[in-house]
């Protein structure tokens, strides 16, 4: 039963990081066509409508009551599904084709991101070798995002607002992540319907204000047929399938090990990209290795302590 648990949960994490790889450069290719905000409302829009049903068939009318924890799941649905999607799309497109390669690699260093975020909330100092492991990985993703570049440092004013906007949607999703531990009560379902319709209410209302205030064009039926089959596959498989498998798979395996499956990000990019004719560097791949390299290294060190932890706490229990 457990072998079959860990095929499955697998299986699931392997699902939703390879859709997630894939989710860059397919945007690519849309968000020439339309722009980054009404491009992620749409998108997350219809997930909402078909998680609602699922919720709905599922477990019944009862499961969309907040039950008092409406402002929580506001924030942490427009910390997914509005900041997370249209920071990391917008600086996608500001940044042209590097930026495909830009977004995979932070999506891998959402675990590293954690790690810090974790710092500044309880100002509690991870252990040094942790630290290096982050330093190892900040030094992979500099690799691939400068190519190796000095020229990078001095054109930074192009590449800073677009770099600091998709770690800023990175940074959304890492606070969603850890926001889904407070509701360890309800269905995966339940909570990530909720915050995904909620977080679409809020995209909705910053689409329908820009486009009002003549920031933002409405785009026509044409231009939405135009990515109908990028639309799709970013509604189907890093919408709506990865979210549910994602969150299943973690589950099932735990977040120590799902985690790591989240190396598939940029191999998947990379392999689509390299398909569609965009050269990879020496510099891309050896610091895209590197981030991986760190991941694993710091996941190794933490099953070490654990199992260490879990010794001591049995042998304590032995000795009374």
């Amino acid at each position: 039963m457990l072998k079959k648990q860990i095929v499955i949960g697998s299986m699931l994490c392997l699902i939703a990081s390879m859709s997630w790889g894939a989710m860059f450069p397919v945007a690519h290719i849309a968000l020439q066509q339309i722009d980054p905000f009404y491009f992620s409302f749409i998108r997350y829009f219809v997930v909402a409508v078909i998680l609602s049903v699922l919720l709905w068939v599922k477990e019944g009318r009862a499961s969309f009551r907040m039950e008092g924890r409406g402002k929580t799941l506001l924030f942490f649905g427009t910390m997914a599904f509005t900041v997370y999607n249209m920071c990391i799309f917008l600086g996608q497109q500001l940044m042209g084709e590097s930026g495909t390669v830009a977004a995979s690699i932070m999506e891998v260093l959402m675990p590293m991101i954690s790690i810090m975020v974790l710092w500044i909330t309880t100002k509690k100092t991870p252990n040094k070798y942790t630290l290096t492991s982050v330093a190892i990985a900040l030094t992979g993703a500099l690799l691939v995002i400068t190519n190796g570049e000095l020229a990078f440092f001095r054109m930074a004013g192009q590449h800073l607002v677009p770099l600091f906007l998709i770690f800023v949607g990175v940074m959304g999703w890492v606070v969603y992540s850890m926001g889904g531990s407070r509701f360890k009560d309800w269905s995966i379902l339940r909570y990530s319907t909720l915050t995904c319709l909620l977080g679409s209410a809020v995209s909705f209302v910053i689409v329908t204000l820009a486009s009002v205030f003549h920031l933002l064009p409405v785009p026509t039926w044409h231009t939405i047929l135009s990515i109908k089959y990028e639309m799709s596959f970013m509604i189907l498989l890093p919408g709506l399938a990865a979210l549910l498998c994602w969150n299943l798979g973690i589950k099932l395996l735990s977040p120590l090990n799902g985690i790591l499956f989240i190396n598939f990000v940029p191999i998947t990019t990379f392999v689509i990209m390299a398909l569609q004719g965009y050269q990879i560097s020496n510099y891309e791949l050896f610091g895209t290795l590197l981030i991986i390299f760190a991941l694993i290294r710091n996941n190794a060190y933490q099953r070490k302590t654990t199992r260490v932890n879990h010794g001591r706490a049995y042998a304590s229990v032995q000795e009374q």
